[in-house]
């Protein structure tokens, strides 16, 4: 959040919050952080974050909203906001927000189970019931002898003139 800009609006009503930030973040690239419930009066707060030009957008276009559904109380923009106020953007009182989760430690199992390995050189092909092929080539074997190309003739027209012959410089 340090260098990033701060947008509130506050009403009064839940609906009127909720147009706010509907208008803000369509009419701009703006993040909703959450809303705010005050304690009494049933003012809500709405918070935005962004690059200051989006966030003087969003307020604007918020407020002209919410003032059409219900009543706007304040709006403010504060730009590149101070590093150590992150404690009263971000508070427990802001819903909205999720909080990371922690990681999931690894499942460690009490009984780990074996996996058998066979040996495949001291197994017996009569047992398992496998053909084997006449060929034992790989895909690794190289024939002593390389392929030989064919050879092809090509035939050149030399009758013809060079390309730029015959112009005047």
């Amino acid at each position: 959040m340090p260098g990033q800009s701060l947008g509130l609006i506050e009403t009064v009503g839940l609906a009127a919050a909720i147009e706010a930030a509907d208008a803000a973040i369509k009419s701009a690239h703006v993040t909703l952080i959450g809303y705010e419930l005050t304690k009494g009066g049933g003012m809500v707060t709405v918070k935005f974050e962004g690059e200051i030009g989006a966030i003087n957008a969003g307020v604007a276009a918020g407020v002209m909203a919410a003032s059409k559904v219900g009543t706007v109380y304040a709006h403010k923009v504060i730009a590149r906001t101070a590093q150590h106020i992150e404690c009263m953007i971000y508070s427990a009182d802001t819903l909205g927000i999720t909080a990371a989760e922690p990681e999931a430690e690894p499942v460690l199992f009490e009984n780990p189970q074996t996996i058998p390995v066979l040996n495949v050189e001291e197994l017996n092909v009569e047992e398992l019931n496998v053909e084997e092929t006449p060929d034992q080539s790989t895909c690794m074997d190289f024939s002593e002898e390389a392929p030989k190309k064919e050879q092809s003739t090509v035939t050149v027209n030399n009758s013809q003139k060079p390309r730029g012959a015959g112009r005047r410089k």
